[in-house]
Protein backbone atom coordinates (compact mmCIF):
# COMPACT_ATOMS: atom_id res chain seq x y z
CA UNK A 1 0.00 0.00 0.00
CA UNK A 2 0.72 3.51 -0.23
CA UNK A 3 1.30 6.31 1.78
CA UNK A 4 -1.98 7.53 1.69
CA UNK A 5 -3.38 3.84 1.84
CA UNK A 6 -4.06 3.29 -1.64
CA UNK A 7 -3.44 0.46 -2.69
CA UNK A 8 0.28 0.57 -5.18
CA UNK A 9 0.35 -0.67 -9.02
CA UNK A 10 3.86 0.17 -9.34
CA UNK A 11 7.48 -0.26 -7.07
CA UNK A 12 8.06 2.60 -4.98
CA UNK A 13 10.59 4.43 -6.17
CA UNK A 14 10.98 7.23 -4.32
CA UNK A 15 12.30 5.35 -1.48
CA UNK A 16 15.56 5.05 -3.57
CA UNK A 17 16.06 8.32 -4.08
CA UNK A 18 17.70 9.39 -0.41
CA UNK A 19 19.46 6.49 -0.72
CA UNK A 20 21.45 7.87 -4.25
CA UNK A 21 22.02 11.12 -2.64
CA UNK A 22 24.20 9.89 -0.05
CA UNK A 23 25.52 8.17 -2.22
CA UNK A 24 26.47 11.18 -4.44
CA UNK A 25 27.25 13.35 -0.86
CA UNK A 26 29.88 10.47 0.65
CA UNK A 27 31.13 10.23 -3.20
CA UNK A 28 31.95 13.55 -3.05
CA UNK A 29 33.61 13.49 0.69
CA UNK A 30 36.06 10.87 -0.34
CA UNK A 31 36.45 13.49 -3.89
CA UNK A 32 37.74 15.96 -1.68
CA UNK A 33 39.90 14.08 0.45
CA UNK A 34 41.52 13.65 -2.30
CA UNK A 35 41.90 16.93 -3.56
CA UNK A 36 43.16 17.88 -0.07
CA UNK A 37 46.11 15.17 -0.34
CA UNK A 38 46.87 16.06 -4.08
CA UNK A 39 47.38 19.65 -2.91
CA UNK A 40 48.71 18.45 0.51
CA UNK A 41 51.14 16.77 -2.52
CA UNK A 42 51.86 19.77 -4.36
CA UNK A 43 52.75 21.80 -1.44
CA UNK A 44 55.55 18.93 -0.30
CA UNK A 45 56.74 18.88 -3.75
CA UNK A 46 57.66 23.11 -3.47
CA UNK A 47 59.48 22.25 -0.14
CA UNK A 48 61.34 20.24 -1.63
CA UNK A 49 62.31 22.04 -4.74
CA UNK A 50 62.78 24.81 -2.51
CA UNK A 51 65.53 23.08 -0.30
CA UNK A 52 67.05 21.97 -3.35
CA UNK A 53 67.59 25.15 -4.64
CA UNK A 54 68.42 26.38 -1.35
CA UNK A 55 70.96 23.92 -1.03
CA UNK A 56 72.35 24.64 -4.73
CA UNK A 57 72.57 28.40 -3.97
CA UNK A 58 74.45 27.38 -0.72
CA UNK A 59 77.03 24.87 -2.48
CA UNK A 60 77.36 27.21 -5.52
CA UNK A 61 78.34 30.45 -2.93
CA UNK A 62 80.47 28.25 -0.63
CA UNK A 63 84.18 28.93 -0.86
CA UNK A 64 86.15 26.24 -2.82
CA UNK A 65 88.32 24.13 -0.59
CA UNK A 66 91.27 23.69 -2.56
CA UNK A 67 93.98 26.49 -1.29
CA UNK A 68 93.00 27.59 2.62
CA UNK A 69 96.11 30.00 2.21
CA UNK A 70 94.14 32.17 -0.95
CA UNK A 71 91.15 32.50 1.05
CA UNK A 72 90.67 35.46 2.95
CA UNK A 73 89.49 35.54 6.09
CA UNK A 74 88.43 38.68 6.44
CA UNK A 75 85.14 39.14 8.80
CA UNK A 76 82.31 40.09 6.17
CA UNK A 77 83.53 36.83 4.15
CA UNK A 78 83.51 34.72 7.65
CA UNK A 79 80.21 36.76 7.97
CA UNK A 80 79.04 35.57 4.85
CA UNK A 81 80.08 32.04 4.97
CA UNK A 82 78.28 31.98 8.15
CA UNK A 83 75.25 33.19 6.95
CA UNK A 84 75.64 30.69 4.45
CA UNK A 85 75.87 27.44 6.69
CA UNK A 86 72.68 29.04 8.04
CA UNK A 87 70.89 29.33 4.83
CA UNK A 88 72.17 25.26 4.06
CA UNK A 89 70.40 24.65 8.12
CA UNK A 90 67.49 26.23 6.91
CA UNK A 91 67.22 24.28 3.70
CA UNK A 92 67.14 21.45 5.96
CA UNK A 93 65.13 22.57 8.34
CA UNK A 94 62.27 22.85 4.79
CA UNK A 95 63.19 18.77 3.89
CA UNK A 96 62.37 18.32 7.61
CA UNK A 97 58.67 20.00 6.75
CA UNK A 98 58.65 18.42 3.41
CA UNK A 99 58.97 15.43 5.25
CA UNK A 100 56.79 15.63 8.19
CA UNK A 101 54.10 16.55 5.78
CA UNK A 102 54.81 13.90 4.09
CA UNK A 103 54.73 11.10 6.62
CA UNK A 104 52.28 12.66 9.05
CA UNK A 105 49.87 14.53 6.25
CA UNK A 106 50.04 12.64 2.65
CA UNK A 107 50.52 9.69 3.60
CA UNK A 108 47.43 9.16 6.17
CA UNK A 109 45.44 10.68 3.90
CA UNK A 110 45.83 8.26 1.02
CA UNK A 111 45.86 5.58 3.81
CA UNK A 112 42.53 6.75 5.31
CA UNK A 113 40.86 7.10 1.80
CA UNK A 114 41.98 3.93 0.88
CA UNK A 115 39.83 2.49 3.93
CA UNK A 116 37.35 5.29 3.61
CA UNK A 117 35.97 4.04 -0.11
CA UNK A 118 36.05 0.41 1.22
CA UNK A 119 34.14 0.97 4.14
CA UNK A 120 31.86 2.82 1.71
CA UNK A 121 31.25 0.63 -0.28
CA UNK A 122 30.36 -2.09 2.43
CA UNK A 123 27.52 0.38 3.36
CA UNK A 124 26.33 1.11 0.13
CA UNK A 125 26.08 -2.52 -0.90
CA UNK A 126 24.32 -3.44 2.61
CA UNK A 127 21.74 -0.69 1.70
CA UNK A 128 21.19 -1.81 -1.91
CA UNK A 129 20.77 -5.85 -0.42
CA UNK A 130 17.81 -4.21 1.66
CA UNK A 131 16.24 -2.34 -1.17
CA UNK A 132 16.57 -5.79 -3.49
CA UNK A 133 15.00 -7.62 -0.88
CA UNK A 134 12.67 -5.52 -0.23
CA UNK A 135 11.34 -4.55 -4.13
CA UNK A 136 11.55 -9.00 -4.03
CA UNK A 137 8.61 -9.17 -1.00
CA UNK A 138 6.40 -6.22 -3.02
CA UNK A 139 6.71 -7.81 -5.95
CA UNK A 140 5.51 -11.36 -4.75
CA UNK A 141 2.99 -9.22 -2.50
CA UNK A 142 1.74 -7.88 -6.05
CA UNK A 143 1.81 -10.68 -7.50
CA UNK A 144 -0.61 -12.75 -4.84
CA UNK A 145 -3.08 -9.52 -5.00
CA UNK A 146 -3.26 -9.62 -9.09
CA UNK A 147 -3.83 -13.36 -8.78
CA UNK A 148 -6.56 -12.72 -5.58
CA UNK A 149 -7.64 -10.23 -7.93
CA UNK A 150 -8.38 -12.35 -11.27
CA UNK A 151 -9.99 -15.48 -9.27
CA UNK A 152 -12.39 -13.17 -7.40
CA UNK A 153 -13.48 -12.42 -11.36
CA UNK A 154 -13.51 -15.63 -12.57
CA UNK A 155 -15.87 -16.20 -8.92
CA UNK A 156 -18.05 -13.62 -9.79
CA UNK A 157 -18.80 -14.47 -13.66
CA UNK A 158 -18.78 -18.14 -11.98
CA UNK A 159 -21.59 -16.79 -10.10
CA UNK A 160 -23.54 -14.58 -12.74
CA UNK A 161 -23.49 -18.14 -14.99
CA UNK A 162 -24.92 -20.36 -12.34
CA UNK A 163 -27.77 -17.12 -11.35
CA UNK A 164 -28.60 -17.19 -14.93
CA UNK A 165 -29.09 -20.79 -15.69
CA UNK A 166 -31.08 -21.00 -12.21
CA UNK A 167 -33.37 -18.52 -13.54
CA UNK A 168 -33.52 -19.99 -17.08
CA UNK A 169 -36.46 -22.77 -17.11
CA UNK A 170 -35.20 -24.23 -20.18
CA UNK A 171 -31.94 -25.05 -18.60
CA UNK A 172 -31.64 -28.61 -17.92
CA UNK A 173 -30.47 -29.49 -14.30
CA UNK A 174 -27.46 -30.67 -15.24
CA UNK A 175 -26.08 -27.56 -16.44
CA UNK A 176 -27.33 -26.08 -13.12
CA UNK A 177 -25.50 -28.41 -11.22
CA UNK A 178 -22.38 -27.94 -13.03
CA UNK A 179 -22.50 -24.09 -13.16
CA UNK A 180 -23.03 -24.67 -9.53
CA UNK A 181 -20.04 -26.81 -8.77
CA UNK A 182 -17.83 -24.81 -11.02
CA UNK A 183 -18.93 -21.69 -8.94
CA UNK A 184 -18.12 -23.36 -5.97
CA UNK A 185 -14.74 -24.14 -7.32
CA UNK A 186 -13.99 -20.99 -8.40
CA UNK A 187 -15.32 -19.56 -5.16
CA UNK A 188 -12.44 -21.57 -2.84
CA UNK A 189 -10.03 -20.64 -5.47
CA UNK A 190 -10.47 -17.11 -4.53
CA UNK A 191 -10.82 -17.49 -0.63
CA UNK A 192 -7.20 -19.85 -1.26
CA UNK A 193 -5.67 -16.61 -3.54
CA UNK A 194 -7.06 -14.10 -0.69
CA UNK A 195 -5.50 -15.97 2.20
CA UNK A 196 -2.49 -15.99 0.02
CA UNK A 197 -2.27 -12.18 -0.62
CA UNK A 198 -3.36 -11.39 3.28
CA UNK A 199 -0.35 -13.52 3.99
CA UNK A 200 1.78 -12.22 1.35
CA UNK A 201 1.02 -8.29 2.29
CA UNK A 202 1.27 -9.24 6.19
CA UNK A 203 4.81 -10.41 5.39
CA UNK A 204 5.79 -7.02 3.35
CA UNK A 205 4.48 -5.02 5.69
CA UNK A 206 6.76 -6.06 8.05
CA UNK A 207 9.68 -6.51 6.01
CA UNK A 208 8.62 -2.96 4.47
CA UNK A 209 8.65 -1.38 8.73
CA UNK A 210 11.65 -3.57 9.27
CA UNK A 211 13.67 -1.73 6.12
CA UNK A 212 12.46 1.92 7.04
CA UNK A 213 12.87 1.45 10.71
CA UNK A 214 15.75 -0.64 11.16
CA UNK A 215 17.94 -1.46 8.50
CA UNK A 216 18.05 1.49 6.07
CA UNK A 217 17.99 3.93 9.39
CA UNK A 218 20.97 1.62 10.44
CA UNK A 219 22.66 1.87 7.14
CA UNK A 220 22.39 5.50 7.42
CA UNK A 221 23.88 5.83 10.54
CA UNK A 222 27.22 4.40 9.46
CA UNK A 223 27.35 6.32 6.39
CA UNK A 224 26.66 9.57 8.53
CA UNK A 225 29.59 8.17 11.42
CA UNK A 226 31.82 7.57 8.26
CA UNK A 227 31.27 11.16 6.89
CA UNK A 228 31.73 12.67 10.62
CA UNK A 229 34.91 10.79 10.84
CA UNK A 230 36.24 11.48 7.63
CA UNK A 231 35.42 15.36 8.32
CA UNK A 232 37.60 15.21 11.43
CA UNK A 233 40.28 12.94 9.72
CA UNK A 234 40.67 16.28 7.77
CA UNK A 235 40.52 18.70 10.81
CA UNK A 236 43.53 16.59 11.97
CA UNK A 237 45.43 16.85 9.05
CA UNK A 238 44.78 20.35 8.59
CA UNK A 239 46.35 20.57 12.52
CA UNK A 240 49.08 18.31 11.43
CA UNK A 241 49.90 20.39 8.28
CA UNK A 242 50.31 23.65 10.34
CA UNK A 243 52.24 21.64 13.05
CA UNK A 244 54.40 20.61 10.44
CA UNK A 245 55.74 24.17 10.02
CA UNK A 246 55.38 24.85 13.40
CA UNK A 247 57.83 22.71 14.60
CA UNK A 248 60.57 23.89 12.64
CA UNK A 249 59.77 27.47 13.67
CA UNK A 250 62.40 27.22 16.55
CA UNK A 251 64.92 26.09 14.86
CA UNK A 252 64.44 28.52 11.80
CA UNK A 253 64.75 31.53 14.31
CA UNK A 254 67.90 30.03 15.49
CA UNK A 255 68.79 30.51 12.10
CA UNK A 256 67.88 33.82 10.90
CA UNK A 257 69.20 34.32 14.84
CA UNK A 258 72.68 33.25 13.30
CA UNK A 259 72.34 35.23 10.25
CA UNK A 260 72.43 38.41 12.49
CA UNK A 261 75.33 37.67 14.96
CA UNK A 262 76.92 36.75 11.61
CA UNK A 263 76.18 40.39 10.60
CA UNK A 264 77.02 41.48 13.52
CA UNK A 265 80.49 40.39 13.99
CA UNK A 266 81.69 41.96 11.00
CA UNK A 267 84.48 44.41 12.05
CA UNK A 268 85.57 46.41 9.63
CA UNK A 269 88.98 47.83 11.96
CA UNK A 270 89.61 44.15 11.84
CA UNK A 271 89.10 43.69 8.43
CA UNK A 272 91.15 47.00 7.75
CA UNK A 273 94.08 45.71 9.61
CA UNK A 274 94.52 42.10 7.83
CA UNK A 275 94.71 43.78 4.89
CA UNK A 276 97.66 46.13 6.48
CA UNK A 277 99.17 42.62 8.05
CA UNK A 278 98.60 40.84 4.03
CA UNK A 279 100.32 43.84 1.99
CA UNK A 280 102.88 45.00 4.90
CA UNK A 281 106.04 44.87 3.12
CA UNK A 282 108.83 45.96 5.98
CA UNK A 283 110.37 48.43 3.50
CA UNK A 284 111.24 51.79 4.60
CA UNK A 285 109.30 54.86 2.20
CA UNK A 286 112.48 56.21 -0.85
CA UNK A 287 114.66 58.75 0.61
CA UNK A 288 115.26 62.15 -0.78
CA UNK A 289 116.27 62.47 -4.60
CA UNK A 290 120.30 62.95 -4.22
CA UNK A 291 121.96 65.68 -6.69
CA UNK A 292 123.44 64.24 -9.74
CA UNK A 293 127.02 65.68 -10.81
CA UNK A 294 127.49 65.05 -13.73
CA UNK A 295 130.59 67.62 -14.12
CA UNK A 296 132.50 64.70 -11.77
CA UNK A 297 134.08 62.69 -15.23
CA UNK A 298 135.73 66.27 -15.89
CA UNK A 299 137.19 66.74 -13.06
CA UNK A 300 138.25 62.87 -12.87
CA UNK A 301 139.43 63.13 -16.62
CA UNK A 302 141.69 66.30 -15.51
CA UNK A 303 143.10 64.68 -12.41
CA UNK A 304 143.39 61.14 -13.58
CA UNK A 305 144.73 61.65 -17.21
CA UNK A 306 148.43 60.34 -16.78
CA UNK A 307 147.57 57.43 -14.97
CA UNK A 308 144.69 57.05 -17.70
CA UNK A 309 147.06 57.06 -20.08
CA UNK A 310 149.68 55.04 -18.87
CA UNK A 311 147.36 52.35 -18.24
CA UNK A 312 145.82 52.92 -21.69
CA UNK A 313 149.39 52.10 -23.13
CA UNK A 314 150.39 49.16 -20.73
CA UNK A 315 146.81 47.55 -21.56
CA UNK A 316 144.32 48.90 -23.69
CA UNK A 317 141.38 47.26 -24.38
CA UNK A 318 137.99 47.95 -26.17
CA UNK A 319 134.95 49.32 -24.79
CA UNK A 320 133.15 46.25 -25.75
CA UNK A 321 135.24 43.82 -24.67
CA UNK A 322 135.44 45.46 -21.17
CA UNK A 323 131.53 45.42 -20.60
CA UNK A 324 131.69 41.61 -22.04
CA UNK A 325 134.19 40.85 -19.69
CA UNK A 326 132.90 42.67 -16.64
CA UNK A 327 129.44 40.56 -17.50
CA UNK A 328 130.87 37.76 -18.22
CA UNK A 329 132.58 37.33 -14.42
CA UNK A 330 129.79 38.14 -12.33
CA UNK A 331 130.15 34.45 -11.01
CA UNK A 332 133.23 35.04 -8.91
CA UNK A 333 130.90 37.62 -6.88
CA UNK A 334 128.26 33.89 -5.80
CA UNK A 335 125.46 34.49 -8.76
CA UNK A 336 122.73 32.74 -7.81
CA UNK A 337 120.32 30.81 -9.96
CA UNK A 338 116.92 31.39 -10.30
CA UNK A 339 115.30 28.75 -8.75
CA UNK A 340 116.71 29.16 -5.44
CA UNK A 341 116.09 33.19 -5.94
CA UNK A 342 112.06 31.76 -6.03
CA UNK A 343 112.29 29.21 -3.41
CA UNK A 344 113.91 31.33 -0.37
CA UNK A 345 110.95 33.75 -1.30
CA UNK A 346 113.37 36.32 -2.10
CA UNK A 347 111.41 37.99 -4.63
CA UNK A 348 108.88 39.14 -1.76
CA UNK A 349 109.11 42.04 0.52
CA UNK A 350 110.64 40.67 3.90
CA UNK A 351 107.52 40.68 5.49
CA UNK A 352 105.64 38.88 3.32
CA UNK A 353 108.88 36.48 2.73
CA UNK A 354 108.95 35.74 6.79
CA UNK A 355 105.03 34.64 6.38
CA UNK A 356 105.71 32.63 3.42
CA UNK A 357 108.64 30.85 5.46
CA UNK A 358 106.90 30.62 8.47
CA UNK A 359 103.98 28.27 6.26
CA UNK A 360 106.75 26.39 5.00
CA UNK A 361 108.60 25.67 8.21
CA UNK A 362 105.40 24.46 10.00
CA UNK A 363 104.42 22.39 6.70
CA UNK A 364 107.61 20.45 6.93
CA UNK A 365 107.43 20.18 10.70
CA UNK A 366 104.04 18.75 10.46
CA UNK A 367 105.41 16.42 7.30
CA UNK A 368 108.74 15.38 9.77
CA UNK A 369 106.08 14.48 12.63
CA UNK A 370 104.17 12.04 10.51
CA UNK A 371 107.20 10.81 9.01
CA UNK A 372 108.36 10.22 13.12
CA UNK A 373 105.60 8.18 13.97
CA UNK A 374 105.61 6.26 11.01
CA UNK A 375 109.27 5.34 11.70
CA UNK A 376 108.08 4.26 15.17
CA UNK A 377 105.15 2.13 13.70
CA UNK A 378 107.67 0.59 11.67
CA UNK A 379 110.51 -0.29 14.45
CA UNK A 380 107.40 -1.72 16.74
CA UNK A 381 106.06 -3.77 13.98
CA UNK A 382 109.73 -4.50 13.26
CA UNK A 383 110.37 -6.13 17.22
CA UNK A 384 106.59 -8.18 16.84
CA UNK A 385 108.16 -9.22 13.63
CA UNK A 386 111.39 -10.11 15.33
CA UNK A 387 109.92 -12.08 18.53
CA UNK A 388 106.81 -13.95 16.40
CA UNK A 389 108.50 -14.70 13.01
CA UNK A 390 105.48 -16.59 12.23
CA UNK A 391 103.55 -13.13 12.26
CA UNK A 392 105.92 -11.49 9.41
CA UNK A 393 109.47 -10.88 7.94
CA UNK A 394 111.53 -8.47 9.86
CA UNK A 395 113.73 -8.14 6.89
CA UNK A 396 110.73 -6.90 4.10
CA UNK A 397 109.98 -3.98 6.49
CA UNK A 398 113.86 -2.35 5.56
CA UNK A 399 113.19 -0.92 2.22
CA UNK A 400 110.10 1.18 4.19
CA UNK A 401 112.49 1.75 6.75
CA UNK A 402 114.94 3.22 5.05
CA UNK A 403 112.86 5.15 2.90
CA UNK A 404 111.53 6.55 6.00
CA UNK A 405 114.89 7.81 7.14
CA UNK A 406 115.59 9.35 4.25
CA UNK A 407 112.63 11.62 4.33
CA UNK A 408 113.59 12.46 7.94
CA UNK A 409 116.99 13.54 6.55
CA UNK A 410 115.37 15.47 3.61
CA UNK A 411 112.81 17.02 5.61
CA UNK A 412 115.33 17.89 8.35
CA UNK A 413 117.51 19.31 5.81
CA UNK A 414 114.56 21.47 4.36
CA UNK A 415 113.42 22.64 7.78
CA UNK A 416 117.29 23.56 8.56
CA UNK A 417 117.46 25.51 5.60
CA UNK A 418 114.27 27.24 5.85
CA UNK A 419 115.10 28.36 9.51
CA UNK A 420 118.23 29.88 7.87
CA UNK A 421 116.18 31.93 5.60
CA UNK A 422 114.06 32.96 8.19
CA UNK A 423 116.82 34.21 10.48
CA UNK A 424 117.99 35.98 7.84
CA UNK A 425 114.74 37.58 6.89
CA UNK A 426 113.68 38.46 10.95
CA UNK A 427 117.54 39.54 11.26
CA UNK A 428 117.58 42.00 8.86
CA UNK A 429 113.90 43.18 9.94
CA UNK A 430 115.37 43.48 14.03
CA UNK A 431 119.07 45.32 12.62
CA UNK A 432 116.83 47.54 10.94
CA UNK A 433 115.04 48.91 14.26
CA UNK A 434 118.44 48.55 16.32
CA UNK A 435 120.27 50.49 13.50
CA UNK A 436 117.89 52.99 13.98
CA UNK A 437 118.61 53.68 17.38
CA UNK A 438 122.42 53.92 17.16
CA UNK A 439 124.56 55.10 14.30
CA UNK A 440 127.93 53.84 15.58
CA UNK A 441 127.35 50.25 14.27
CA UNK A 442 127.65 50.47 10.86
CA UNK A 443 129.11 47.22 9.65
CA UNK A 444 127.57 44.60 12.53
CA UNK A 445 126.11 41.37 9.88
CA UNK A 446 123.23 40.44 11.51
CA UNK A 447 122.25 36.73 12.17
CA UNK A 448 121.81 34.59 8.91
CA UNK A 449 122.72 37.42 7.06
CA UNK A 450 123.18 36.80 2.93
CA UNK A 451 126.68 37.23 1.81
CA UNK A 452 127.38 37.88 -2.01
CA UNK A 453 128.33 34.40 -2.55
CA UNK A 454 124.47 33.38 -1.77
CA UNK A 455 126.01 31.94 1.63
CA UNK A 456 124.80 31.71 5.02
CA UNK A 457 126.55 31.99 8.80
CA UNK A 458 125.24 32.80 11.96
CA UNK A 459 128.33 34.05 13.43
CA UNK A 460 129.06 37.79 12.49
CA UNK A 461 132.92 37.49 12.53
CA UNK A 462 132.96 34.49 10.60
CA UNK A 463 130.97 35.46 7.75
CA UNK A 464 131.64 33.34 4.57
CA UNK A 465 133.59 35.60 2.19
CA UNK A 466 133.76 34.56 -1.66
CA UNK A 467 135.43 32.10 -3.57
CA UNK A 468 139.39 32.44 -3.38
CA UNK A 469 140.33 34.64 -5.07
CA UNK A 470 141.55 32.93 -8.87
CA UNK A 471 145.99 35.24 -9.86
CA UNK A 472 146.13 36.99 -12.82
CA UNK A 473 142.52 38.57 -12.79
CA UNK A 474 143.12 41.14 -10.73
CA UNK A 475 144.13 43.63 -13.50
CA UNK A 476 141.57 42.91 -15.13
CA UNK A 477 138.90 44.06 -12.92
CA UNK A 478 140.98 47.00 -12.68
CA UNK A 479 140.89 47.73 -15.98
CA UNK A 480 136.94 46.98 -15.85
CA UNK A 481 135.87 50.09 -13.61
CA UNK A 482 138.95 52.09 -14.77
CA UNK A 483 137.48 52.87 -18.17
CA UNK A 484 137.62 56.35 -19.58
CA UNK A 485 133.99 56.76 -20.39
CA UNK A 486 132.40 55.91 -17.38
CA UNK A 487 128.23 54.57 -17.69
CA UNK A 488 125.86 57.21 -17.49
CA UNK A 489 123.39 56.88 -14.40
CA UNK A 490 120.64 55.32 -14.97
CA UNK A 491 119.24 55.85 -11.65
CA UNK A 492 119.84 56.05 -7.84
CA UNK A 493 119.46 54.26 -4.80
CA UNK A 494 119.99 54.20 -1.17
CA UNK A 495 121.36 51.14 1.15
CA UNK A 496 119.28 49.70 3.96
CA UNK A 497 121.84 47.58 5.35
CA UNK A 498 125.87 47.75 5.67
CA UNK A 499 127.99 46.10 3.42
CA UNK A 500 131.21 45.75 4.09
CA UNK A 501 132.55 45.29 0.20
CA UNK A 502 135.72 42.89 0.95
CA UNK A 503 135.33 40.62 -2.11
CA UNK A 504 136.76 42.02 -5.62
CA UNK A 505 135.05 43.49 -7.56
CA UNK A 506 132.20 44.77 -5.07
CA UNK A 507 131.71 48.54 -3.45
CA UNK A 508 131.30 48.96 0.30
CA UNK A 509 128.41 51.02 1.32
CA UNK A 510 127.22 52.25 4.63
CA UNK A 511 123.37 52.39 5.77
CA UNK A 512 121.78 55.16 4.34
CA UNK A 513 124.24 56.04 1.91
CA UNK A 514 123.31 57.23 -1.71
CA UNK A 515 124.49 55.75 -5.01
CA UNK A 516 124.12 56.25 -8.29
CA UNK A 517 123.17 53.13 -10.65
CA UNK A 518 124.94 52.21 -13.99
CA UNK A 519 123.56 48.88 -14.18
CA UNK A 520 120.54 47.09 -13.26
CA UNK A 521 120.18 43.93 -11.62
CA UNK A 522 120.33 40.93 -14.50
CA UNK A 523 118.61 38.43 -12.74
CA UNK A 524 121.87 37.25 -10.40
CA UNK A 525 121.38 39.39 -7.09
CA UNK A 526 124.01 42.24 -8.15
CA UNK A 527 123.43 45.75 -9.22
CA UNK A 528 126.54 47.90 -10.39
CA UNK A 529 126.84 51.37 -8.58
CA UNK A 530 129.09 54.19 -8.55
CA UNK A 531 129.39 57.06 -5.99
CA UNK A 532 129.73 60.46 -6.44
CA UNK A 533 133.54 60.42 -6.24
CA UNK A 534 133.59 58.13 -9.20
CA UNK A 535 134.26 54.43 -7.29
CA UNK A 536 132.13 51.92 -8.73
CA UNK A 537 131.37 48.24 -8.04
CA UNK A 538 128.66 45.85 -7.16
CA UNK A 539 126.26 45.76 -4.43
CA UNK A 540 123.75 43.20 -2.88
CA UNK A 541 120.35 44.23 -4.60
CA UNK A 542 118.37 43.06 -1.75
CA UNK A 543 120.59 45.69 0.77
CA UNK A 544 119.13 48.81 -1.62
CA UNK A 545 116.22 50.68 -2.48
CA UNK A 546 116.47 51.53 -6.09
CA UNK A 547 114.95 53.76 -7.94
CA UNK A 548 115.38 53.99 -11.83
CA UNK A 549 114.91 57.08 -14.26
CA UNK A 550 111.34 57.53 -16.04
CA UNK A 551 112.86 58.45 -19.11
CA UNK A 552 115.65 55.23 -18.91
CA UNK A 553 115.52 52.03 -20.72
CA UNK A 554 113.50 49.35 -18.82
CA UNK A 555 112.93 51.97 -15.93
CA UNK A 556 111.68 50.18 -12.73
CA UNK A 557 110.48 51.57 -9.12
CA UNK A 558 111.79 48.83 -6.63
CA UNK A 559 110.12 49.37 -3.21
Amino acid sequence: MGLDGSPETAPPAWRQDQFDSLDKHTQWGIDFLERYAKFVKERIEIEQNYAKQLRNLVKKYCPKRSSKDEEPRFTSCVAFFNILNELNDYAGQREVVAEEMAHRVYGELMRYAHDLKTERKMHLQEGRKAQQYLDMCWKQMDNSKKKFERECREAEKAQQSYERLDNDTNATKADVEKAKQQLNLRTHMADENKNEYAAQLQNFNGEQHKHFYVVIPQIYKQLQEMDERRTIKLSECYRGFADSERKVIPIISKCLEGMVLAAKSVDERRDSQMVVDSFKSGFEPPGDFPFEDYSQHIYRTISDGTISASKQESGKVDAKTTVGKAKGKLWLFGKKPKGTALEDFSHLPPEQRRKKLQQRIDELNRELQKESDQKEALNKMKDVYEKNPQMGDPGSLQPKLAETMNNIDRLRMEIHKNEAWLSEVEGKTGGRGDRRHSSDINHLVTQGRESPEGSYTDDANQEVRGPPQQHGHHNEFDDDFEDDDPLPAIGHCKAIYPFDGHNEGTLAMKEGEVLYIIEEDKGDGWTRARRQNGEEGYVPTSYIDVTLEKNSKGAVTYI
